[in-house]
């Protein structure tokens, strides 16, 4: 009886071990790629200019997804706090705006990029509460697509909006491939 126990208990730790392995760890990237420099012009740069930056507004983060070769530049084109509502008729709930979130997604990577963009998603706040994203038509352009398949070398462009409550101040977006699932999550310094 206590050989079959051990058993159970070795075969139950292999099970988790390899689970464990396949997801690997999650990861999130605040740090935007670096634009290219000059080997000389890096140099020469003070050592408190060569400290890590905080990815914003315009900055480009590289992701990786689960799929071989799926592999995403990733840019927060534009933030809009709060966003307008492109049809008067709807409009965001009682005690809540919209905020939205301009998404550029280039392909650099040998796999389909195939996903629903906007599940991958979401804000944070200053007291760390976090928002998915909703649905709202806004003024400012179209909405992200809900089924991109982009292939090598293409990119999509689209917002993303985000219903949260009107004094909540958010701070950060993240956006992570494969739906939010991959193990890499891109995140960038809003105001």
């Amino acid at each position: 009886m206590r050989i079959h126990h051990a058993a159970a208990a070795v075969t139950s730790a292999a099970m988790l071990a390899a689970l464990t392995g396949c997801f690997g760890p999650s990861e999130v990237t605040t740090e935007p790629n670096k634009p290219a420099v000059k080997a000389a012009d890096e140099a020469k740069a003070p050592a408190e200019k060569k400290a890590a930056k905080v990815a914003a507004v315009g900055d480009t983060i590289t992701l990786t997804g689960h799929d071989e070769g799926l592999k995403v530049d990733a840019t927060l084109k534009q933030w809009l706090d709060p966003a307008k509502s492109a049809d008067e008729y709807i409009q965001p709930q009682d005690g809540k705006r919209w905020v939205a979130a301009q998404f550029e997604l280039a392909n650099t990577g040998t796999a389909v990029y195939d996903d629903s963009p906007s599940n991958g998603t979401q804000v944070a706040d200053a007291d760390g509460q976090r928002f998915h994203s909703g649905y709202g038509e806004i003024s400012a352009g179209p909405l992200m697509t809900s089924a991109a398949k982009v292939p090598p070398g293409d990119k999509v462009l689209g917002w993303i909006v985000y219903e949260v409550p009107k004094d909540s101040k958010i701070t950060k977006v993240q956006f992570g491939l494969n739906s939010g699932f991959a193990d890499q999550t891109g995140q960038w310094a809003v105001k």
